[in-house]
């Protein structure tokens, strides 16, 4: 008799009540045997399975997880399933990197019929679970060394031809009345005018880097009644996004477009977009310009070069330094919930602490709760007092929203629908059985 005991993965099966629940039901009243190490989770719909339960599922020591609902089409709650492929196949993209094991996570679609089936599904993740062994890996540290950036010297100070312009256009709405205040840009950053006199502290020059929309969610502003505000290419297509999501009233807000000639922004290097397109008045000219080929090496593209466990290491690194302010937080436009998942107790979904699982689990939920909205202004990373290059998270998903849902953008088509909160049901599911 051998002294050496197998390893016996655990784990964890999220499953839909109404079709999964009752093919692993089937499988049990027909008697066929599967092994025994899964542990199901019963849950509504697979639209509800959150993905924290995920990342939960392996702190807690699973090796494996398996999620699982009804075959498109087929849905009780009629397209629940449709929308969790969409979110799923973004989901997979943050995890491979954040340097998780995609080999440890399956998806299949499994009906009430089909008891065969759900047996087959656990005997094939239990034997290639037992092969790969336990799952050791997460939140390893480590060394992850990536291609040096250079440093970000920051420009003379160059005002823009149409300051003047501005603060006059600000004065005048003011002084007719068709505004009761103007947000823009002032020599200390970001102000907010309410006077026609004060049209004076309006600057615009290559310093105005701040996305100006997330003054527009505080509830101090929209007291003040309708409001102008000024904004760039790249800034008007969060007003876009939070039109689309009821957040505002176009008729409530007058838009000042300002023609960009390039700032002190490293995301201005690639910017093709330098003229707004849906502002109710555009300052200056600015002409379109093709991104230099001679750029920066690209960070997003060295990091998943690195071994999946090289870029674990690298997060464990970075989100060690997280102290969790929540900084990323308040200076996204499109962070605009009263009361953040963060900050709820009852129950606790995050890890309040800045411990490791708390940092990877908020940060996860940050850029899923973005994916598909992101504009891509970089005020995360720029407002992280750590130095914790966010942006990361978010260029990935909106990599992926590119790739897999036909060039999808944020914000850049007025005519196009949410990507998150619509499906199609042409949505890719090769890595669902």
């Amino acid at each position: 008799m051998s002294d050496t005991i197998q390893f016996e993965p655990k784990i964890i099966a999220y499953v839909c009540n109404w079709c999964t629940y009752l093919g692993a039901d089937l499988a049990g009243t027909a008697r066929l045997e599967y092994p025994p190490n899964v542990r199901i989770v019963k849950l509504p719909c697979t639209g509800r399975i959150d993905f924290n339960l995920i990342i939960k599922a392996f702190e807690v020591g699973a090796d494996a997880i398996i999620v699982s609902g009804c075959h498109p089409g087929d849905c009780h709650y009629t397209s629940g399933n449709y929308h969790a492929r969409r979110r799923w196949i973004l989901f997979r993209e943050l995890l491979n990197l954040l340097g998780f094991d995609l080999d440890r996570i399956h998806f299949a679609w499994i009906s009430a019929a089909e008891g065969k089936k759900f047996q087959q599904v656990v005997t094939e993740v239990t034997e290639k679970t037992r092969k790969m062994g336990p799952y050791s890996e997460l939140y390893a540290a480590g060394s992850a060394h990536l291609l040096p950036q250079p440093p970000h010297a920051p420009s003379p100070l160059e005002t823009f031809s149409g300051e003047s312009k501005l603060r006059s256009e600000a004065r005048r709405l003011l002084i007719e009345g068709d505004v009761k205040a103007v947000i823009g840009y002032g020599e200390r950053g970001p102000v907010i005018i309410t006077h026609p006199e004060d049209a004076e502290r309006l600057v615009w020059n290559n310093r105005c880097t701040a996305n100006l929309a997330m003054y527009l969610k505080r509830k101090e502003v929209k007291a003040l009644g309708k409001a102008a505000i000024v904004v760039k290419a790249c800034d008007e297509r969060a007003l876009v996004v939070l039109e689309k999501e009821s957040q505002l009233l176009r008729e409530n807000l007058h838009v000042i477009g300002m023609a960009c000639e390039g700032l002190e922004s490293p995301k201005c290097v690639a910017c093709t977009s330098r003229t707004p397109r849906f502002a109710d008045q555009i300052i200056g000219e600015a002409a379109d310009l093709i991104p230099s080929q001679e750029s920066s090496p690209n960070k997003l593209d060295a990091l998943m070069q690195l071994p999946r466990a090289q870029r674990m290491a690298y997060w464990v690194e970075e989100f060690s330094r997280c102290v969790k302010c929540y900084a990323c937080r308040q200076v996204c436009p499109l962070c605009y919930c009263e009361r953040c998942l963060v900050d709820k107790n009852r129950p606790i979904t995050i890890d309040p602490a800045a411990s490791t699982k708390g940092n990877f689990a908020w940060h996860i939920t940050r850029a899923l709760h973005l994916a598909g909205r992101c504009v891509g202004c970089g005020a995360c990373a720029k407002a992280c007092p750590v130095g914790i290059d966010l942006g990361l998270m978010n260029l990935q998903l909106a990599k992926a929203a590119k790739e897999h849902f036909g060039g999808y953008q944020a914000g850049v088509d007025l005519s196009a629908e949410l990507l998150i909160g619509s499906f199609a049901k042409q949505d890719k599911e090769e890595f669902i059985k």
